[in-house]
């Protein structure tokens, strides 16, 4: 029973470094020719512990509480760890595949509202804070007149990734 014990520990403990290490030991095996086409993803860390600490704890199991043995205890312990193992490749490929939001264009800005943290000097730049897709995010921006700090404002046009004309908001 010791070494099934020893094989679950052992699993967590590699799932553990895997969590930890995020990736590094995973780099270990890109030379080796065997993570690329049909096996990418499946010896990846986290599906290797997920075998191991399965094999090991199932096998721990079937040994204290049935009468099997090493060789029955093996014999469960290996699809055990292998459905494990299946479920972690098919939810971390679930998980980097997840394509859940579009990312915001900059047509996305037009019409979005905002407030001015840095004075804007009248065709000069200043900073505008801008909600965008629910967070907030900083732009460097233009108007064509003054704008106070605290002033709401709108965007009217993204000039770039990072600046975008704006207009007071009349009220």
């Amino acid at each position: 029973m010791a070494w099934f014990l020893g094989l679950g520990i052992t699993g967590v403990v590699l799932l553990a470094l895997s969590l930890v290490l995020d990736g590094v030991i995973d780099g270990l095996l890109d030379g080796v020719g065997v993570t690329e086409g049909l096996l990418d993803g499946l010896l990846s860390l986290p599906v290797i512990a997920g075998f191991v600490s399965m094999l090991g704890f199932s096998g721990a199991i079937v040994l204290g509480t049935t009468g099997l043995g090493p060789v029955g205890a093996t014999v469960i312990g290996v699809p055990a760890g292998v459905l494990t193992g299946w479920f972690a490749y098919r939810l971390s490929r679930a998980l980097a595949h997840d394509s859940s939001g579009a990312v915001p264009r900059d047509a996305d800005l037009i019409g979005a509202s905002g407030s001015v943290v840095t004075a804007i000097p009248a065709e000069g730049y200043g900073e505008v804070l801008v909600h965008v897709a629910g967070q907030p995010r900083k732009f460097a921006a233009k108007s064509p007149v003054a704008v106070g700090r605290g002033t709401d404002v709108w965007v009217e046009q993204a000039l770039s990734q990072s600046a975008v004309s704006v207009r007071p908001v009349e009220r």
